[in-house]
């Protein structure tokens, strides 16, 4: 079996163009890949919130609950705010889109860096706290955790290469066990606690103190509001849904937010009535889950049903990103390939990409989903604010109908956001936030280079200028064809260079001078009085000698080009190559950067096996 077969083994039959509606997906398998990354988050945020919380002593908890009100409050602002975004911008982008067509390029490059860098966090924590919910089950596994990472994210790759409606069909089961299970969760521990079963260690409803320093009731806040990432993810993804995908992307946003405000608040209340607390060893979720449920069969079903959710929830990268990275990649502002789907009609080199970095990452951070939320939220809350305040200025410029609510939505979300960025940056600085503030102008300086890359390329490749067409005139060459023998492939090179001038050279680089004078005898017979101009390596270097006699000829030839005629044979099956040399290769590689060399392989196809 061939590359192609094994590809398409793995991957399936390529796509035609016209089955581009085909992958299109309905509401519910959107609502499971689309917000599986926010919907997982409250596996991770009320936990979150308690961690600081807890350091302070157990007084501080009482304080979980309102923060939890707060960030809920914030999510419904955030939700309506981006339901204008989905109305105005159906085609995607979310708030790069936004940001740069209402602020100006720079806002929009910000926006997209945040972004994309919330995309690559998202993988990375989805899949670390995942694997963290694996590891508090069992414990013995937990110093694999950045192995099993890396196989979740290939997993995650493998799947989403498959195209968009077969990894949606299959991540939407598990996302929907998931919201069942811990729903169930939520409704057995309070019907426990109210019916006397289970004494509670404080009310859910309590009077908060006031002795707990503003600060840190700020850090706890700033950690929760991880139960946010994801909500922009919809508003990037609306091409994915199916038509009207406008109206669909709106309500299932709305969808969303719902179950996410239950489950968040469901969590932190019963959580706190139960008096969890953080635990190095253990989530709060499997806590949570042992205390209510005991070490049975839905404990474990509660721990299965996480595990999967969080690593899904990278899912959503994985359907946001590429889109993004496309339409950065059409303003030129990312390498042009990232725009163009693959045989599944899925961005191919975006997925592969952003597994490849957020395995990096993951290693980098030894697996630990704590060490990297506080990266998390900063971006994107960026994100949100300029997207938000892009929004403002596009209901004044356009003034359509109902432009005053939604003037006033998107400035309210713009404000909140704005000022939730300030706090988690301020309160999350020394703990990662730096790096964000570091990554995000870097990641822009990259596009603004790659962008004028582009611009110079154009410039210089155009023919705008040109008042009348070039005359085509055939070009003069010199042809040089590097021969290690004498053989089939060399005689088809011979031939295709006397095809195309008469000015042919053949170059032998002498390694050994017994091999040298054979070869001499040899070409004598067979070279058709081609001259053989024979190069001394004393170092054995193959590649030197030779650039060197093509700059020398460049110097004295009188043609208009040097073109190098590579001989080469190509085996029969792919994995013969290992065993032979790659000269053809080096040569070709060595001379991609000099100017003036055409560069031509005459491939010699071998029948052996």
């Amino acid at each position: 079996m061939g590359i192609t077969g094994i590809k398409r083994l793995l991957l399936g039959r390529p796509l035609a163009n016209a089955q581009a509606s085909e992958e299109k997906i309905p509401k519910w398998k959107a609502l499971a890949v689309l917000s599986s990354d926010a919907l997982s988050s409250t596996a991770y945020a009320t936990e979150e919130i308690l961690i600081p919380l807890a350091a302070f002593g157990a007084l501080a908890l009482t304080w979980s609950v309102p923060v939890a009100f707060a960030i809920v409050s914030l999510m419904v602002i955030v939700t309506l705010s981006y339901r204008q975004t989905i109305q105005a911008y159906p085609n995607g982008g979310g708030a790069y889109v936004v940001a740069n067509e209402n602020l100006g390029p720079l806002a929009g490059l910000t926006a997209g860096a945040a972004l994309l860098f919330g995309y690559l966090l998202t993988v990375a924590v989805s899949v670390a706290a995942g694997v963290g919910a694996v590891t508090s089950a069992f414990p013995e596994i937990a110093e694999h955790r950045v192995l099993l990472g890396g196989a979740f994210i290939a997993i995650l790759t493998w799947l989403n290469l498959r195209g968009v409606r077969e990894s949606a069909t299959f991540f939407a089961y598990p996302t929907y066990v998931f919201i069942f299970s811990l729903l169930a969760l939520i409704g057995f521990g309070a019907w426990r606690i109210a019916s006397g079963d289970v004494p509670h260690a404080a009310p859910i409803l309590e009077p908060v103190s006031e002795a707990v320093p503003l600060f840190l009731i700020l850090r706890a806040f700033s950690s929760g509001c991880a139960a946010l990432t994801g909500i922009e993810a919809i508003s990037n993804g609306v091409p994915a849904f199916k038509h009207p995908s406008a109206q669909n992307a709106r309500t299932t946003l709305v969808w969303m937010t719902l179950i996410l405000g239950v489950m968040f608040l469901g969590i932190t209340a019963v959580s706190h009535a139960y008096g969890i607390t953080p635990q190095a060893a253990e989530t709060s979720i499997s806590q949570l889950a042992r205390s209510v449920f005991g070490t049975g069969p839905w404990y474990y079903l509660i721990q299965v049903a996480t595990a999967l959710i969080l690593i899904l929830a990278a899912n959503t990268s994985y359907n946001g990103l590429p889109w993004l990275a496309a339409v950065l990649a059409r303003d030129r502002y990312l390498p042009r390939q990232l725009a163009v789907q693959g045989d599944r009609l899925v961005f191919s080199n975006s997925i592969l990409w952003l597994s490849g970095a957020s395995f990096i990452l993951l290693a980098l951070f030894g697996g630990d989903a704590h060490s990297l939320i506080p990266l998390y939220a900063v971006g994107v809350f960026l994100g949100f604010t300029l997207s938000q305040a892009g929004m403002v200025v596009h209901h004044r410029r356009e003034r359509q109908p109902g432009w005053r609510t939604g003037l006033a939505l998107n400035l309210l979300g713009a404000v909140t956001t704005g000022v939730v960025f300030l706090v988690v940056g301020v309160t999350k600085f020394q703990d990662g936030a730096w790096i964000v503030a570091l990554v995000v102008p870097l990641i822009v300086a990259l596009f603004r280079k790659i962008h004028l890359h582009y611009l110079c390329v154009g410039e210089e490749l155009t023919l705008s200028h040109v008042d009348a067409p070039p005359h085509l005139a055939p070009m003069r060459h010199t042809a040089v064809v590097p021969v290690s023998g004498v053989h089939r492939g060399v005689i088809d090179a011979l031939r295709y260079a006397l095809s195309i001038t008469d000015d042919v050279r053949a170059v032998y680089v002498e390694i050994d001078a017994a091999a040298a004078d054979r070869m001499q005898k040899e070409w004598m017979r067979w070279g058709h009085d081609i001259p053989l101009v024979i190069l001394k390596s004393p170092y054995r270097s193959v590649i030197g000698p030779l650039i060197e006699y093509l700059d020398d000829l460049e110097q004295t030839a009188t043609r208009e080009a040097i073109t190098v005629i590579i001989p080469e044979f190509v085996t029969r099956v792919w994995w013969h190559n290992f065993l032979h040399n790659q000269t053809a290769f080096m040569i070709r590689a060595a001379l991609l950067f000099r100017r003036g060399k055409v560069i031509t392989s005459v491939r010699y196809h071998l029948r052996a096996g």
